[in-house]
């Protein structure tokens, strides 16, 4: 199995650059490398875990267990997805080693458990982001691919000050040496995380990056991407029972900020972005199951985004005005569905999952961020609609992705299947119909537009300055870290 799991981390470096050796194989090679990453993450689940130690003096490990398996797969079935997607786009040998290298970085960012090769593979992720938003080449995606590579780069400037602070107590960059490490380095540490993961308000440069973005490189970001920051941050609540309260705090407090912004958002690719940070938070805030949240959101918020960039528009004023074809509405509803969590998506079986692990302080709060959720959806799910002939810019690989990504949500419900229970259910349901009844009563006219201040390029630095004041603080409160 070690020699199995080098093999496997290697394997998307060296395909990268061969494909660019053989352009006219640099589909199949990257869908090749994707579905080698499933059969990976499915031995995961039926193996031991295993850990690697490669430098020991260093505390340089890695871990591939069931929670690994999970993020993996997640990558596995989005990025296979993605380039179904873009099959007949013809996009250049350059987009698909460049996804092919972004999927084997955040591969690694999810077995990693020392903060340096962790370092080296976010590191890597952003270089790869980044050549895949401004892959365009227009002055738009270049300003949005630079905006997020020097939030990104800060970002790692300072989880690497912090995790050179916890090498220098304890001569090891082990995530287990956040215990007993000095104030600062955690404070320095999450702040990177959060911020590369788009949680709370360091991650306000995500809805921008994700909205701007091409819709395929739409739905790698916030399908899995964004979650080697989080991934992380839930295997040290799970190492350290000290860190998970914090960990707790951020997933409810982005829970509920994500979707506060969602539920008067106008625009659709800006409400799926923030609908992913309030998600993320989700993850976060049960951090013994995220793995299998992290699965679902992963796939359905690809699906999402995919589907997103078919339709006529991006306004929802003009949607309610253009009907949309009924094949693509039902596929808009059925992955709504799942992210509101409707019965027979696993969707409903994550989120009752989740809600069975909360802490009691934590369930009003998860149970509004759910209503809020229902709400921004139900923008989607009661959009017009006409049966269609297809149109010409549907491509055949956009079906393909769609029924990748749809029949994972309805297979993943083996995950979970004790939850169809009838108590299990009926809270679900009455979570979607408060929020649809809120939607029908109050948010389908309101006009009320959210500031985007704190979006803006000049003021996401300040924002993670402050969020670090915040961490320092809250680390500080709490004796025996």
């Amino acid at each position: 199995m070690s020699t199995i799991t080098i093999a496997w981390i290697a394997l998307p470096f060296f395909v990268g650059f061969v494909a660019y050796l053989f352009p006219k194989l640099d589909r199949y090679l990257a869908l090749g490398v994707a579905l080698v990453s499933g059969a990976y993450a499915s031995l995961l689940f039926a193996a031991s875990p295993l850990t690697l130690e490669l430098l020991d003096s260093f505390g340089v490990t890695l871990i591939a267990d069931q929670l690994s398996g999970y993020f993996i797969l997640t990558n596995a079935l989005v990025t296979a997805a993605v380039i179904l997607y873009c099959w007949h786009s013809g996009k250049s040998a350059f987009f698909y080693a460049q996804t092919i290298i972004l999927h084997g970085s955040v591969n690694a960012a999810f077995i990693c458990a020392d903060f340096i090769s962790l370092y080296v593979a976010l590191e890597v992720i952003g270089i790869a982001a980044f050549l895949l938003i401004a892959y365009p080449r227009s002055d738009r995606s270049i300003w949005v691919g630079l905006r997020y590579l020097f939030v990104s780069n800060t970002a790692m400037l300072f989880y690497l000050v912090g995790a050179v602070l916890v090498y220098q107590v304890h001569h090891s960059f082990s995530f287990a040496g956040l215990r007993g490490a000095p104030t600062e380095a955690l404070a320095l540490i999450f702040l990177g995380l959060l911020t590369k993961g788009g949680i709370f308000v360091s991650g306000l440069w995500l809805p921008l990056t994700h909205s701007e973005s091409e819709t395929p490189v739409s739905a790698m970001l916030s399908g899995v991407v964004v979650k080697a920051g989080i991934y992380p941050l839930v295997r040290c609540a799970l190492l350290l029972e000290e860190v998970d309260p914090i960990v707790r705090i951020f997933g409810v407090g982005t829970a509920l900020l994500g979707v506060s912004y969602a539920v008067f958002e106008k625009d659709t690719k800006r409400l799926l972005a923030f609908s992913t940070v309030s998600q993320l938070g989700f993850i976060l805030a049960a951090p013994g199951v995220g793995g299998f949240y992290a699965l679902t959101h992963g796939l359905v918020k690809s699906a999402l985004f995919l589907i997103a960039g078919v339709l006529p528009s991006r306004n929802f004023k003009e949607l309610q005005h253009q009907p949309i074809a009924t094949s693509i509405w039902i596929a808009l509803v059925m992955a709504s569905f799942s992210i509101s969590g409707f019965p027979m998506l696993s969707g409903f079986g994550a989120k009752v999952l989740t809600t069975k692990n909360l802490l009691p302080w934590q369930t009003i709060a998860m149970n509004v961020a759910a209503v809020g959720t229902a709400i921004a959806f139900a923008k989607f799910i009661f959009l017009p609609h006409e049966k269609q002939e297809s149109r010409e810019n549907i491509r055949r690989g956009f079906w393909s992705a769609i029924v990748l990504l749809i029949g994972g949500l309805m297979v993943a419900n083996v995950v979970y299947y004790e939850a169809y229970t009838l108590e299990n259910i009926v809270k679900p349901l009455a979570i979607v119909g408060a929020g649809w009844l809120a939607y029908f009563a109050i948010f389908r006219r309101a006009a009320l537009k959210l500031p985007r201040v704190l979006e803006e390029f000049e003021h996401l630095i300040g924002v993670m300055s402050l969020m670090l004041i915040l961490l320092f603080w809250m680390v500080w409160t709490r004796s025996g870290i």
